[in-house]
């Protein structure tokens, strides 16, 4: 069996776009079959009950002895007896509305009925035999047509727009069908394009990085030599497992948002801070924390997620902050936020380093997005870390903010919503990072 050939993503924009177009098709049409079939139901409705009543009148007016001489309202009762001499009811026209009638159910005897169109008029008509004369009735059904016409008027005039509504029904069916495997896609294609754009780099440094030591030990270099090429190789492949870490867990939040649990953000603090010590004292930075060790600091979220979302703050903070310079991660306790419902808890996380122009504010939490602040020139670089740091946290219900200016430092805050409920939950601890 031939394998299936994948389509591009152009290609698949239009197999959706196509399927759209078909499903809002169907739908209309199966909506405006609908309305055929309605409308179909009521003419045969109100012709049928037209007939029928036509019918019962011209009927009980030959059935009733009197109607020669005081007929019913709007009915014209004709007799004509053997000889063949006519008499009408008051109010009749001198000659009935079908005379052949009443001379053919005079020799055979049978009833007949039957539309007459008499001077521009169509009555309904109606001719029995009654012993040796023949009694003919007639009723004027003229305006009944009018209506009716009028309602196969005011039918046609209701399907058409009851097909303009279907086919916008059909519309915003299909588009509310569809959409969400046209998220899907986008949301396919963004990760393919991120994680391509974010390994493309460090995957370059280690294949040169590779080449290096292969080159080396076909050279007959020894091992204790090569000992900073392979710790390069390492930082490169850890680099590389953060990248993947930090698109996993972003798609990750945005599709099982509802695994929220209490989370110490303290606890998650303290140990981002030790864990990137090492490194600002190796640079000679100051990294400090600054939280009540009394306070509660128990956020909804969870923990893996906000513990990247704090290690990357502190790691840009570090990528930005010269030797001698000062980081401080500041927490404070659950306060009501503007324009928030509940109570918050906030976290800042503050530099004395390098900082970014104010024009650059909104432009830092976009994807690959350059700055006008670099030294080289070519502007700033912000990659994907801060994109997907404020991903994280809007999937948390929560704020993040950035300040700052050049050559002062930046001071990044994050609001979460504080934890209503127990600190722990039923399954044990509540911070595992």
């Amino acid at each position: 069996m031939r394998p299936r050939r994948r389509p591009a993503p152009g290609e698949e924009q239009r197999l959706i776009d196509h399927t759209w177009r078909r499903m809002t098709v169907q739908t209309a049409a199966i909506f405006a079959a609908a309305l055929l079939l309605l409308d179909l139901l009521a003419i045969v409705v109100v012709v049928q009950s037209g007939q029928v009543a036509a019918h019962r009148q011209v009927a009980q007016a030959i059935a009733d002895r009197d109607a020669l001489t005081s007929p019913p309202h709007g009915i014209w009762v004709y007799r004509r007896d053997a000889s063949g001499q006519v008499v009408r009811s008051p109010g009749a026209p001198a000659a009935p509305p079908a005379p052949a009638d009443q001379a053919a159910a005079a020799a055979d005897g049978r009833a007949r009925d039957r539309v007459v169109n008499r001077d521009g008029r169509e009555y309904q008509v109606r001719t029995e035999r009654q012993g040796h004369a023949s009694t003919q009735a007639a009723v004027d059904i003229t305006e009944q047509d009018r209506q009716r016409h009028d309602l196969y008027l005011g039918l046609g005039a209701a399907g058409i727009g009851g097909l303009c509504v279907a086919m916008l029904v059909g519309a915003e069916i299909a588009r509310r069908s569809i959409r969400p495997l046209g998220l899907a896609l986008s949301r396919q294609h963004r990760f393919i394009a991120d994680a391509s754009h974010e390994l493309r780099t460090p995957l370059t440094q280690l294949h040169t990085r590779a080449q290096l030591v292969d080159r080396a030990l076909r050279a007959g270099t020894q091992p204790h030599q090569l000992l900073a090429d392979t710790e390069q190789l390492v930082r490169g492949t850890r680099q590389m497992a953060e990248i993947l870490d930090d698109l996993l867990l972003a798609a990750r939040l945005r599709n099982a948002p509802a695994e929220f649990g209490p989370v110490d953000l303290g606890e998650l603090a303290a140990e981002a801070v030790r864990a990137e010590q090492p490194r600002a004292e190796e640079r000679a930075i100051q990294l400090l924390l600054d939280a009540d060790p009394a306070a509660r600091y128990v956020v909804r979220g969870a923990a893996t997620a906000l513990g990247r979302v704090l290690t990357s703050l502190i790691d840009n903070a570090l990528g930005h902050t010269p030797a001698g310079g000062h980081i401080a991660v500041r927490l404070r306790p659950s306060v009501p936020a503007a324009g928030s419902a509940g109570a918050m808890v906030s976290c800042t996380v503050a530099d004395d380093g390098s900082g970014f122009d104010p024009a650059d504010q909104q432009l830092i939490f976009q994807r690959f997005a350059r700055g006008g602040n670099g030294a080289s020139g070519e502007g700033r670089r912000y990659g994907l870390g801060l994109a997907l740091v404020q991903e994280t946290v809007e999937a948390h219900r929560g704020t993040l903010t950035a300040a700052g200016s050049p050559g002062k430092g930046a001071t990044f805050t994050l609001h979460l919503p504080a934890w209503d409920g127990p600190d722990r939950p039923a399954g044990g601890p509540a911070v595992s990072p």
